[in-house]
C-alpha cells in the first residue's frame, strides 16, 4: 500500500502512515479533487490527522491534500467502530476561499489573453499579490507562466475563484492544480496541458481503452442533449431596443436550439488618463471600438454554449493488469481514444478524473471518467441560477 506522508503548512515533516484499512484518491482535472482516508485511531500516524494537515503519497508531489473532515466511522450496523474516517481536499481548495475581486477603478476584472495568462491573472490578483494583503495565501506561488492554450476574454466580480478557474479549464482544456515545492518550502499553482494519445496520431504511443483489449472493464456511456443549445443571443449594455445584441450560431429549423445570454458587464466605456496644464492626472471614460465590444459579447456566447454542448458520458475501470500503465503510457489530462464495438461507439475523449483505490490485500484500482463527469443537481441549479443572477443585474 503506498504510504501517506503528514505535514502542516509550515512543511515540517509529521509522520508517515503506512498502514490503513482503505484509501481513495480521486484527482480532477478541472475541479477539485478528494481524499477518503480509513485507518485504525491506534495507528502509528493517525493521531496526526487533524485539520488542515496537508498530507499526500509518498514523493507524490503533485498529489497533496488538506484534511478538512474527520469522524469516527460506523460499522455496517451503525455502530461505532474503531476507525477514524478522514476527509480531505485537494490544495487547489484553497482558491475556493477566495471570490474575484475587480480592481478599484473598474466594476468588473477584465482579461483577455491565451488561457494560462487569463487563469494565473485570477490566481494573482486574489491570492497571491491581491490589494488587500489579508488576502495573501501564505506561501502560495505561480510557476512561470508559459502561455499555454487558445486566447479568452473573461470578465469576472464577486465570483468563486475556483469555479472560475475551472470553467476557463472547461474552455481552454487545460488542467490546474497546486502541488508542493518541498525544497524551497512553497505551495506552486500551475497549469497543464494533457497529451493526445489517440489511436490516429502518431507523436506518442497510443493508448485505446476497450473491453475488446482487456484495458477497460464495467464501461458505462451516456449521450444527453437535455441541456444542448448551438445557437445564442447575446445581449451587452443598454435598454429596450436600444440594447446591443449579437447574435451566433447557423442552424436551423428543429436543428436550431436557442439559448439568451446576459451579458450586461461587457463594458462600452473604458477609462482613460490626460494630463492637465497644471499636472494633475484626469481620468474620463471614452467609448471602447465597437469590434472590441462585439468580440466580447461573441466571446461570452462562446462560453455559455460550452457549458450547454452535447453531453458525452463515458465512465469505467481500467483494468490493474491493462497493457497500459497508469502515469507512465497515460494520466489525469490526456486524451485518448475508448472503444466497444458491441456498442458501436468508438470515440477520443480527455481523462478529467482518475480515482486511485487501494484496500488492504487487494491490488491497487483504476477508475477513470472520460470527458465531462456528469452534472449533479447541485451543479444544474448553480448553473440556472448563474445565468438568472446575471439577467436580473442591473
Amino acid at each position: 500500500m503506498v504510504p501517506l506522508r503528514i505535514i502542516d503548512t509550515d512543511f515540517n515533516l509529521l509522520d508517515e502512515i503506512t498502514r490503513y484499512e482503505s484509501l481513495q484518491i480521486t484527482r480532477s482535472w478541472h475541479g477539485i479533487g478528494t481524499i477518503e482516508l480509513k485507518i485504525n485511531r491506534y495507528i502509528r500516524g493517525a493521531n496526526q490527522l487533524l485539520k488542515d494537515r496537508i498530507i499526500f503519497p509518498h514523493n507524490q508531489l503533485h498529489k497533496a491534500y488538506v484534511i478538512l473532515h474527520r469522524e469516527v466511522d460506523l460499522d455496517e450496523k451503525g455502530k461505532v467502530t474503531e476507525n477514524w474516517n478522514i476527509k480531505a481536499l485537494s490544495l487547489k481548495s484553497w482558491l475556493a476561499r477566495r471570490i474575484t475581486l475587480p480592481p478599484g477603478n473598474t466594476a468588473y476584472d477584465n482579461k483577455q489573453g491565451n488561457a494560462e495568462t487569463v487563469m494565473k491573472h485570477y490566481v494573482n490578483r486574489n491570492a497571491v499579490n491581491p490589494d488587500n494583503p489579508t488576502r495573501i495565501i501564505p506561501n502560495l506561488v505561480i510557476a512561470p507562466n508559459q502561455n499555454r492554450g487558445d486566447t479568452v476574454s473573461w470578465s469576472s466580480r464577486f465570483k468563486n475563484l475556483d469555479e472560475e478557474l475551472a470553467k476557463i479549464s472547461l474552455l481552454s482544456g487545460l488542467g490546474w492544480n497546486i502541488s508542493l515545492d518541498v525544497e524551497n518550502k512553497k505551495f506552486v499553482f500551475d497549469v497543464s496541458e494533457g497529451k493526445s494519445l489517440v489511436y490516429t496520431q502518431a507523436e506518442h504511443p497510443p493508448v485505446i481503452f476497450s473491453p475488446e483489449f482487456n484495458s477497460l472493464k464495467d464501461m458505462s456511456y451516456t449521450e444527453s442533449s437535455l441541456n444542448y443549445k448551438n445557437m445564442a443571443y447575446i445581449a451587452g449594455q443598454g435598454e429596450g431596443i436600444e440594447r446591443r445584441v449579437v447574435s451566433m450560431g447557423t442552424e436551423t429549423g428543429l436543428d436550431r436550439y436557442e439559448l439568451f445570454v446576459d451579458a450586461r458587464d461587457v463594458e462600452e466605456m473604458t477609462d482613460t488618463e490626460t494630463t492637465d496644464a497644471e499636472g494633475n492626472t484626469i481620468t474620463e471614460q471614452i467609448p471602447r471600438p465597437e469590434a472590441d465590444i462585439i468580440a466580447d459579447l461573441i466571446n461570452r456566447g462562446d462560453q455559455k454554449l460550452n457549458e450547454h454542448s452535447a453531453e458525452v458520458y463515458l465512465e469505467g475501470q481500467i483494468l490493474t493488469k491493462s497493457p497500459f500503465k497508469y502515469e507512465h503510457d497515460y494520466d489525469l489530462g490526456d486524451i485518448t481514444t475508448l472503444q466497444n464495438r458491441e456498442w458501436g461507439i468508438t470515440l477520443d475523449a480527455r481523462i478529467t478524473e482518475i480515482k486511485e483505490i487501494y484496500e488492504v490485500g487487494k491490488a491497487m484500482q483504476i477508475e477513470a471518467t472520460f470527458g465531462n463527469d456528469k452534472p449533479t443537481l447541485i451543479k444544474k441549479i448553480k448553473q440556472e441560477f448563474s445565468q438568472i443572477s446575471s439577467e436580473v443585474r442591473k
